[in-house]
């Protein structure tokens, strides 16, 4: 996706009133795709989910993406593959999320490093791990492309 296409998407977000956005990444390794499991004490604790988070103030969904893969998972995207969509929701406080997620490759898969969840794996279908229908849609979407 091109930069003129990442910021139509923060253009789209603002219009529709998206209080916060979200990115996340679906990284993906020789067929097999990282997935990190929440902390118990976090909300939706248990949960597995696509390495991602919050994009900050000011900063572009390009640049979010690489940071928070770095920060959840200690692995460096060597390349945006594509773009898998995105989904809306309202968390528990009341605000109106959006998260967009990419397809991305990593310069290595090996040394994964948890800092916000407390499990990781690798999966290579989408029924492996119970996910959420939007996160399951997604990973579809993925793996038939």
């Amino acid at each position: 996706m091109h930069l003129a296409e990442v910021a139509d998407l923060a253009r789209r977000d603002a219009a529709d009133g998206v209080q916060q956005q979200i990115v996340a990444a679906v990284i993906d390794a020789g067929g097999q795709v990282l997935l990190v499991r929440r902390r118990e004490t976090d909300s939706r604790g248990g949960e597995w989910e696509f390495p991602g988070g919050k994009v900050d103030p000011g900063e572009d969904l390009n640049t979010a993406l690489h940071r928070e893969v770095d920060e959840e998972t200690g692995l460096r995207i060597a390349e945006i593959t594509g773009y898998l969509g995105a989904f809306d929701y309202i968390t528990r406080s009341g605000t109106y999320n959006r998260q967009h997620t990419w397809s991305v490759t990593v310069a290595t898969a090996e040394g994964v490093r948890l800092t916000e969840h407390d499990a990781y794996t690798w999966v290579s279908a989408t029924d492996e791990i119970p996910l959420g229908a939007d996160l399951e849609g997604i990973l579809e979407k993925h793996f038939k492309s």
